[in-house]
């Protein structure tokens, strides 16, 4: 095609022409002492739903699996990952960059509550800061020999999400939500964003599915019955597990104990994403 009668769709143009227009990355290279082999997002379209729980006992499950297991807390005004470890040292750095708080088990943490001097301090930043800030913790934290990296990211479809989606290369997303019927609207604005980006979509995991009596073991939806069934199927995806409402979560996420959690609930989950990122 002449340049002269160029329509600048290269999509649908099989030309080699000067003025061809190329997709512009903006992935960024992490610390040139990083080792990193595969990020996986935890996402969700609204808050609330439990991400940051899923994102910490997935790194766990990893962790307990052989593999070294990191944690980018991305959610920014409300980190949440520090406490659920325990940690309370600060993050460090010098010439080479900045050096990542490790658990008691050996997960490498990075969120901006191990920077502050004041953990309750509130970060009242706008959007473009936080976000740069995120990408700060992928292009300037040493990361070392990391197997599996876990983003903790915050809800929604925001300047932050956008800018991990963009500035790090992801190799799949795990959607989190919860058992209401618009689960379905808000699964889809995640998917949706997801596949604008090129990203792999893992599949769901359901929180708050339901509550399991101690004593006679019977199940109630507290929320409402599940809807996960039909909006997987609606996109095509797997249902990788459904949480329970359990008080031992809780305890032990607020004691900085989420190491010492038990249960299978996402062996599925570890066993799928394990088998995709061989």
């Amino acid at each position: 095609m002449s340049e002269t009668n160029c329509n600048h769709d290269c999509g649908s143009c099989s030309e080699s022409c000067s003025s061809r227009q190329q997709p512009e990355s903006f992935i960024e290279s992490p610390n040139q002492l990083s080792c990193i082999k595969k990020v996986i997002g935890v996402v969700s379209g609204k808050g609330g739903v439990g991400k940051s729980l899923v994102t910490s006992m997935l790194a766990v499950l990893f962790n307990r699996r052989g593999y070294n297991t990191a944690i980018i807390d991305a959610d920014i005004t409300g980190p949440s990952i520090p406490k659920a470890f325990g940690l309370k040292d600060r993050v460090t750095g010098n010439e080479a960059g900045m050096y990542p708080v490790r658990s008691k088990k050996g997960i490498d943490v990075v969120s901006i509550n191990l920077m502050l001097e004041d953990e309750k301090s509130p970060v009242v930043w706008r959007g473009p800061i936080i976000a740069n800030m995120v990408k700060q913790f992928w292009t300037d934290v040493v990361w070392s020999d990391v197997d599996f990296m876990f983003v903790d990211m915050p809800p929604g479809t925001g300047d932050v999400p956008l800018t991990v989606f963009q500035s790090i290369p992801l190799d799949g997303i795990v959607v989190v939500t919860s058992p209401q019927e618009l689960v379905s609207m808000i699964v889809s604005k995640a998917v949706n964003m997801a596949k604008m980006m090129n990203i792999p979509v893992l599949g769901l995991i359901e929180n708050y599915s339901y509550f399991e009596c101690p004593g006679c073991k019977e199940r109630t939806a507290i929320f409402g019955e599940s809807h996960i069934e039909e909006t997987a199927k609606e996109f095509g995806l797997d249902v990788l597990a459904k949480l329970p409402i359990n008080p031992e979560f809780a305890k032990l996420s607020d004691s900085g104990l989420i190491e010492l959690f038990e249960g299978d609930f996402l062996d599925k989950t570890c066993d799928l994403i394990e088998e995709r990122m061989k």
